[in-house]
Formats: C-alpha cells, structure tokens, sequence
C-alpha cells in the first residue's frame, strides 16, 4: 500500500510562483513512476505531467515551460516547480504514483490562481 500526502497549494497571483511536494510512503518509491494531474472545479482530471523511474518527463502542452516535474527518490518525494501561473491553472492538483500492477493517488491540493 502506497500513502501520498500533497503539500504546497494555496493562493497566488498571476505571474507567480508555487512549489507542491507529494510525499511516498509506504513503499519502495523509486520502484514507482510519477504524476501529477489537476482537476478545475467541474471539469475533468487531466495530466500535468509525469516522471518515470529513470527520470523521463512529460508536459501537458499548456505547462510546457512553464512547470518542471522532478523526483528525489532519497526523499521519496516529486515536486511540481510552477512559474508564470495564470487563472487556468486554478485546480486541485493530484499526485499519483503507478506501476503496471497499481495505481495510487493522493488526496489533492488546491491552487488558487486569482488577482
């Protein structure tokens, strides 16, 4: 069983900045690959982006240079480093770590967007 804790949301203004952390534990965290995905209130959850076991990344095309995905598997954690926030970005955001065999999410953290 795997337990991920999201931290870091809150309140922002447009053009700023925020840093969420998704702490593991419960397993063997390096084994896992990583995600995060948001979901705007009334719409569906979609990626963000993702980092494999070996440190691949993937973007959804709208946070393309804007967010970077990392891991420190010494830390069992993966951070989500988020610059130049607009309105849209407005989301629960969720960490979720996956294998072949299983899939766990966390149980999100709210980022306010709002001037």
């Amino acid at each position: 069983q795997v337990h991920l804790v999201e931290s870091g949301g809150g309140l922002v203004q447009p053009g700023g900045s925020l840093r969420l952390s998704c702490a593991a534990s419960g397993t063997t965290f390096s084994g896992y690959n990583m995600g995060w995905y948001r979901q705007p209130p009334g719409k569906q959850r979609d990626l963000v982006a993702t980092i494999t076991r070996g440190g691949s990344t993937n973007y959804a095309d709208s946070v393309k240079g804007r967010f970077t995905i990392s891991r420190d598997n010494a830390k069992n954690t993966v951070y989500l480093q988020m610059n130049s926030l607009k309105l849209e970005d407005t989301a629960v955001y969720y960490c979720k770590a996956n294998t072949f065999a299983s899939v766990y999410w966390g149980q999100g953290t709210q980022v306010t967007v709002s001037s």
